[in-house]
């Protein structure tokens, strides 16, 4: 199986430019379902990995219980919340969406599953599954195959497994995994492995392990929403997602070191990181 290296160059390649004449509808309407009680730091991480990543309008929904804590957290996302009886509406309002973002801190719940696998079968948009979302699918695996796009995945070694059933997963284990389901799937690791449901395989190329800390995934599943949304197509969002998402972590590294940098720090550098992107100086 071949591996190619995604570098700066794919990135610069394929990272969409802004236009002069242009408003907050040009850039994606994307949504998130994250968080659930005692997790309000994912959502919080998830909607800024969007937000700084470029997102017209990003809106956060949340169960309702943690909405006055998010709602305190964030200024720039929309925040919706949503109960266990309310969450069908919810879906029903991310229709409208550019891309959706499912998993973040969600939790274990009945309802939340159930909100995950009809998600997969009623949004008309792309979908990004991430941690909790991602654990939904146990058992209903097949559900991968009946979307209108292919699903980005972003599972760790342990997940991937728990999905599976397979240990210490390879590369050749997530080219097959996406080529059966029809899926883009990001396996994080040391160097993350991105497979594509056309056989493609791609190796990144930045990372370093001060990224291993809690948050710093929902920062990079909100960066792919938004460059979903933006009009990537699944397979290249991921992938530049995951290039951005590490040199960011090695901006971070290289000034505060691998023990002290956090999530936070790494959406603080994004913009810094995007900046080479601007149309021109201003």
């Amino acid at each position: 199986m071949q591996i190619e290296r995604f570098t700066k160059v794919q990135v610069d390649a394929l990272l969409p430019g802004r236009k002069p004449e242009t408003s907050k509808n040009d850039y994606g309407r994307v949504w998130a379902f994250c968080g659930s009680s005692g997790y309000t730091g994912a959502p919080y991480f998830a909607a800024q990995g969007a937000v700084r990543m470029g997102s017209g309008i990003v809106t956060l929904a949340v169960p309702a219980d943690i909405y006055p804590i998010l709602a305190v957290k964030l200024n720039e996302p929309v925040i919706y919340p949503y109960t266990e009886d309310s969450w069908q509406d919810a879906l029903h309002r991310a229709e409208r969406s550019a891309a959706c973002l499912i998993g973040s801190g969600l939790g274990h719940f009945a309802a939340f599953r159930e909100l995950t696998l009809t998600a997969l079968t009623s949004l008309p948009c792309p979908i990004v599954l991430d941690a909790d979302g991602i654990n939904a699918l146990g058992g209903h695996i097949d559900k991968l195959c009946s979307t209108a796009y292919p699903v980005v995945l972003t599972p760790h070694a342990g997940e991937f497994s728990r999905l599976t059933g397979i240990d210490h997963p390879t590369a050749e284990d997530a080219a097959a995994f996406a080529m059966r389901y029809g899926c883009v799937l990001l396996l994080k690791g040391h160097r993350t492995v991105v497979a594509a449901p056309d056989g493609t395989v791609t190796c990144n190329t930045t990372g370093n392990p001060g990224m291993a800390k809690g948050g710093s995934g929902d920062v990079l599943a909100g960066m792919i929403l938004s460059l979903i949304g933006q009009g990537l197509r699944p397979a290249d969002a991921a992938r530049v997602g995951a290039w951005l998402h590490g040199r960011c972590g090695d901006v971070c590294a290289n000034r505060l070191s691998e023990y002290g940098m956090t999530p936070t720090d790494m959406l603080s550098v994004l913009p810094e990181v995007l900046h080479e992107y601007n149309t021109r100086e201003w």
